[in-house]
C-alpha cells in the first residue's frame, strides 16, 4: 500500500512487545473499548482523536482527495501464519462513509492480509471479518482508512481481533436456482438455460409471458454434477418460443428465473456501451460530462496538471535509457493508472477488426460504428466513431517506439506507468505518482507491428498521412523486432504496475507478419508466416482452454488472413480457414458439452484470470467462423456464451454492469469505486467484469482470501471492489465484448442470411477479364421501401486490381477498399430503381469477385 500509511505523527506505541507471539483466541487489540483512553491508537495529523461517550471519535476533514489520507490505527499488532483472525469494530458515521479497514504490514510494501470496504452511517453499525495470515507478521497493523469523501464524525468501539477463529465460510447469493440470460434471447435464436436442483427425474419447465399465460413447457434434462461449480444441475432448452415480447420467466418445480425478453433488438445499446469503456479510460484528455453525464466526468489524468507529474516528458526507470519521451494519450489498461503495450495492441486490434468485419462479413452493419454513432470527441469529422476512438491508443503507440540514433531503435517500450502502486480509490488527475517508461520488447514491438499495418490498411481512406505513418512505424517495427528476437519483459518488473511478461512470442511474430502481409503483400511477410511453427497449428493458436489473449496473438492474425482479402493462394487460404474452423469445432463442442453452456472449458476447470475475457475470445472465434461459413453452431454457440455472461452462469450473475437484473457493480476500478467511495460512481453500463478466477486466493486478493477459500472454479468470484483478481476490468476484456456486442445486435432476430429479408439492396457485378486487366459492370438496386437520396457503395478488391477507366460514377481505391459515388444525374434511387456504372482494372491479375458489397454500411443482396 502506501507510505501515507505510515504517517502517524504522535502515535503512542503498543505496552506489548513486538516479537511476542500471541496465544491463540488472545485479544491482539489493546484499549479496544477505550476505557484506558487513547492510547495506544494513532491517527494523521489531519485530525485528532478523543474519547466521547466510551467511543473514539475523530473529525474527518473535507477535500482529501484518498481514504488513506485520513487514518485511525494501532500498531504492533503480532499475526501467525495459518492463524485465523476475527476482526470486529462498531463504528458511526455522521455522514455516509465507506471504511477501508485495512490489516496489514505497517512498512513499505504494506502488504496486505485482510481488505474490505465498509459502508457506515449515522446508526451504529458492527464490522465483522474474519481471514487467515498469510506469513508470520510480529507487528502488523489494524488501519482504518476514512479520508476522501465530505466532512464526518467518526466514532469507533468495540475493536478486537482475536485468533483461533474458524475459517469463514462464505455462501454467495445466488438468487433463483433457475438460471437463464437475464437480457434475453433472439427470437429464432437457440435459448436454453440450467436449474439447480438435487432431483434424479426430470422435471417440468414452464416459460410464462409477463401477464402469467403459458408461453412454452417441456421436461428438463438430467445433467449431474457440474465440475465448475459442484451443484447437481439439470438444463433446459426453449428454442421452439419465437414470439416476441418481454417480462417472460421460466418456473421449474416451483422455482422461478429471473425475468428476461425475446427480441431482435436486445443489444442495440450493448454495442455503444463496451465502447465507450474505451473513452472513459482515456488518458491526456478531459472526460465530458455532455458524452458520459456528470458522475462520470473528470479533467484530464496525467496531462501535467498538480498533483500529476504527466506523460508528456517520461524518464525511463534507472538504468533503461537516458532519453525522455511524450507518452500521453492512450487508455489506461485497467484498474490501474498504468499503460501497457501488449494490452493496448490486442485491445485496438480487437477494435479495429469490429470495424474490418463491417467491411468483410455480411451480416455486418457499418453505419451502427459510423461518424456520429458513439460517445466521442470527435463525432463529426467524418471518420467513423470507433477509429477515432482506436486512434487514441494507436498514438500512444506510436508514441512508444525508441527513437533513430538510440540504442534498440525501433523496439517499442513495454510499459509506462507510477513508481509505485496508487490506492483505491484515486482519480487519474489526482495521481501523484511520478511515470517511468519501462524496457523495450519483443513482444511490444512486434505488437505495434501488427497493430500499425492493420491502420495502415484502415485509415488509408480517411487519413493517408496517418496511414502512411502507421506502415513506417510497423515496418520499422518488424525490422527491429527481427534484430532483437528474444528481448523479453522481466516477471520481477511489477512495482507500480503489473509486469506482462512473455517469454515466447512465435505468437507475436506469425500476428505481426499476418498483419503485414495483408496490408502489404510483401512476399518476405508470406515466408514468415509459410515458415512459422505455428503455420496451420490449429491445436496450439486455439487449444481447449482458449487460443486469444494478449499473451497468445496468434489467433488475431488467422482471423484476419481467413476474412480480409490478401495475396495468399487459395491452397493457404483453405489451410488458414481451416485451423479457423477447428478451433471453432472445438468451442462449439464445448458450449454443447457444458451444463452451462458457455464455449470454454479448461483442462482440470482451471478458471484463468480473466476467464470471462476467455469465454468472449473464443466466442469471437465462433462468430468469425459463422460469419465465414454460415455454419448455425457456431451462432449457436455465441448465443449460449453470451447466455453464460448475462446470468446463466453458476453464480445467477449478468458480469456485465447495467445488464440483466442481478449484475456486477462493485468492479475494480480507481475511479469507478462507489464501494469504497459513496462520491463516486459505478462502473458505467457495459463494463464486464473479469470472473471466476481459481487463483485468486493464492494471487493474493485480499478480498478472495477472506471468502473464496475452497471455492469451486465458476463459483471463484466476487463483485467487491477489492477484488482485482476476480473483478479488475481491463481494456483487453472489454475489447472483446464490443466485437461480440456487434456480432450480437448485427444478428437481428438470430435467422441466417440466407434468411434475411431486410435487405435494402441487390448488386449484380459482372467482371469480363482481359490481357492485363478486366472490364467490370455493376448494378445497383433499391429493394427498399424508402426513396435513396444518395447512395454509396463499398466493397473490398480480393486480388490486386487497380482501378482505372470509369464511367457511371465517381469511384476511389484505397488499397483494397473500393467506394462508388453517384453523379448528379442517378443520385437519387426510388424504391425498385437501379443504378448502373462501371470500371476497367489494371494489373497482372483481375482476381477473383468482390464478395460482399455494402450500401451505406448495410449489406446488399446479390445475383
Amino acid at each position: 500500500m502506501l507510505a501515507a500509511l505510515l504517517a502517524a505523527p504522535g502515535a503512542v506505541a503498543d505496552e506489548r512487545a513486538a516479537g511476542d507471539e500471541p496465544a491463540p483466541g488472545a485479544e491482539q487489540i489493546t484499549n479496544g473499548d477505550f476505557s484506558a483512553g487513547t492510547a495506544p491508537w494513532w491517527w494523521t495529523a489531519n485530525t485528532s482523536g478523543t474519547v466521547v461517550d466510551g467511543r473514539l471519535c475523530a473529525d474527518v476533514p473535507a477535500g482529501t482527495a484518498n481514504a488513506w489520507d485520513v487514518i485511525v490505527g494501532q500498531n504492533d499488532v503480532p499475526l501467525v501464519a495459518g492463524e485465523t483472525y476475527l476482526l470486529s469494530y462498531t463504528a458511526t458515521s455522521t455522514a455516509p462513509l465507506t471504511v477501508q479497514t485495512r490489516v496489514q504490514e505497517a512498512v513499505d510494501p504494506w502488504t496486505t492480509e485482510l481488505a474490505t470496504a465498509d459502508p457506515v452511517g449515522a446508526e451504529p453499525v458492527t464490522v465483522t471479518h474474519a481471514f487467515t495470515a498469510t506469513a508470520d507478521r510480529p507487528a502488523a497493523q489494524v488501519a482504518l482508512q476514512i479520508g476522501g469523501g465530505r466532512a464526518t464524525t467518526f466514532c469507533l468501539d468495540d475493536v478486537s481481533l482475536r485468533g483461533g477463529a474458524e475459517p469463514p465460510v462464505y455462501v454467495p447469493d445466488t438468487g433463483s436456482p433457475v438460471r437463464i440470460n437475464q437480457v434475453g434471447y433472439l427470437p429464432y435464436g437457440t435459448k436454453s438455460g440450467t436449474v439447480v436442483t438435487d432431483a434424479d427425474a426430470p422435471l417440468t419447465w414452464t416459460v410464462k409471458a409477463a401477464d402469467g399465460t403459458t408461453a412454452a413447457t417441456g421436461t428438463t434434462v438430467p445433467g449431474g454434477e457440474d465440475p465448475t461449480s459442484r451443484q447437481r444441475v439439470h438444463t433446459f432448452d426453449f428454442s421452439a418460443l419465437t414470439t416476441v415480447g418481454d417480462g417472460y420467466t421460466v418456473d421449474v418445480d416451483g422455482q422461478v428465473s429471473e425475468p428476461f425478453s425475446v427480441r431482435a433488438d436486445l443489444y442495440d445499446g450493448l454495442r455503444s456501451d463496451a465502447l465507450a469503456y474505451f473513452y472513459h479510460n482515456r488518458s491526456g484528455i478531459p472526460i465530458e460530462a455532455d458524452l458520459v453525464g456528470e458522475e462520470y466526468a473528470r479533467p484530464a489524468g496525467h496531462a501535467g496538471t498538480a498533483p500529476n507529474q504527466g506523460d508528456t516528458d517520461v524518464p525511463c526507470v534507472p538504468g533503461v535509457c537516458d532519453y525522455r519521451l511524450d507518452v500521453s494519450g492512450g487508455w489506461y489498461d485497467a484498474g490501474d493508472h498504468g499503460k501497457y503495450v501488449v494490452n493496448g495492441g490486442i485491445s485496438v486490434a480487437q477494435l479495429m477488426s469490429t470495424y474490418e468485419r463491417t467491411l468483410t462479413a455480411d451480416d455486418a452493419e457499418g453505419d451502427r460504428l459510423a461518424d456520429g454513432t458513439l460517445r466521442v470527441p470527435e463525432r463529426g469529422n467524418d471518420v467513423p466513431d470507433i477509429l477515432d476512438e482506436a486512434r487514441w491508443e494507436l498514438d500512444f503507440l506510436l508514441r512508444m517506439q525508441v527513437p533513430a540514433g538510440e540504442p534498440l531503435a525501433g523496439m517499442v517500450h513495454h510499459k509506462v506507468h507510477d513508481a509505485a502502486w496508487t490506492g483505491i480509490p484515486t482519480r487519474p488527475d489526482q495521481d501523484p505518482q511520478p511515470r517511468e517508461l519501462h524496457a523495450p520488447s519483443t513482444a511490444a514491438t512486434l505488437n505495434v507491428a501488427a497493430t500499425g499495418a492493420q491502420c495502415a490498411r484502415l485509415y488509408a481512406p480517411y487519413d493517408q498521412a496517418f496511414a502512411d505513418r502507421c506502415l513506417r512505424a510497423a515496418t520499422t517495427a518488424w525490422q527491429a523486432a527481427l534484430a532483437h528476437p528474444a528481448v523479453y519483459a522481466d516477471p520481477q518488473d511489477g512495482t507500480g504496475g503489473g509486469t506482462y511478461s512473455d517469454n515466447d512470442v512465435t505468437d507475436e511474430f506469425y500476428w505481426a507478419a499476418a498483419e503485414l502481409f495483408t496490408t502489404t503483400g510483401e512476399s518476405a511477410y508470406r515466408t514468415a508466416l509459410l515458415t512459422s511453427p505455428l503455420n496451420g497449428a490449429a491445436d496450439k493458436i486455439f487449444p481447449a482452454g482458449g487460443g486469444i489473449s494478449w499473451g497468445s496473438t496468434a489467433g488475431l492474425g488467422v482471423l484476419t488472413l481467413a476474412t480480409v482479402p490478401n495475396d495468399l493462394t487459395g491452397t493457404e487460404l483453405g489451410d488458414v480457414r481451416a485451423v479457423l474452423t477447428a478451433g471453432a469445432d472445438r468451442y462449439a463442442a464445448q458450449s454443447r458439452a457444458e451444463l452451462y453452456g458457455l464455449p470454454y472449458s479448461p483442462p482440470g476447470e482451471d478458471y484463468a484470470w480473466g476467464s470471462n475475457s476467455q469465454v468472449l475470445n473464443n466466442m469471437v472465434v465462433l462468430a468469425v467462423a459463422h460469419d465465414l461459413t454460415g455454419e448455425p453452431a457456431y451462432q449457436d454457440a455465441v448465443l449460449r456464451g453470451a447466455d453464460y455472461l448475462f446470468g446463466r452462469n453458476p453464480l445467477n450473475r449478468s458480469y456485465v454492469t447495467g445488464y440483466g437484473e442481478r449484475y456486477s457493480e462493485n468492479q475494480h476500478h480507481r475511479f469507478w469505486a462507489h464501494q469504497s467511495n459513496p462520491d463516486l460512481p459505478h462502473p458505467p453500463p457495459g463494463t464486464i467484469a473479469g470472473g471466476p478466477n481459481l487463483t485468486a486466493v493464492a494471487a493474493g486478493d485480499p478480498a478472495a482470501a477472506e471468502k473464496l477459500g475452497g471455492c469451486a472454479p465458476a463459483m471463484c468470484y466476487l463483485d467487491d471492489n477489492g477484488s482485482w483478481a476476480t473483478n479488475e476490468v481491463t481494456i483487453n476484456w472489454n475489447a472483446p465484448l464490443a466485437f461480440i456486442a456487434s456480432y450480437l445486435d448485427d444478428a437481428g432476430d438470430g435467422r441466417t442470411a440466407a434468411d434475411r429479408t431486410d435487405r435494402v439492396c441487390r448488386v449484380t457485378y459482372a467482371s469480363h477479364a482481359w490481357t492485363g486487366g478486366s472490364t467490370v459492370t455493376v448494378r445497383v438496386r433499391n429493394t427498399g421501401t424508402a426513396p435513396l437520396p444518395a447512395w454509396q457503395l463499398s466493397w473490398l478488391f480480393p486480388g490486386g486490381q487497380r482501378i482505372g477507366q470509369t464511367w457511371s460514377a465517381d469511384l476511389a481505391q484505397n488499397g483494397r477498399t473500393v467506394t462508388a459515388k453517384p453523379l448528379d444525374w442517378n443520385r437519387a434511387l426510388a424504391p425498385g430503381a437501379t443504378a448502373d456504372f462501371g470500371f476497367n482494372t489494371t494489373g497482372t491479375a483481375a482476381g477473383p469477385d468482390p464478395a460482399v458489397f455494402k450500401l451505406g454500411g448495410h449489406a446488399c443482396s446479390t445475383g
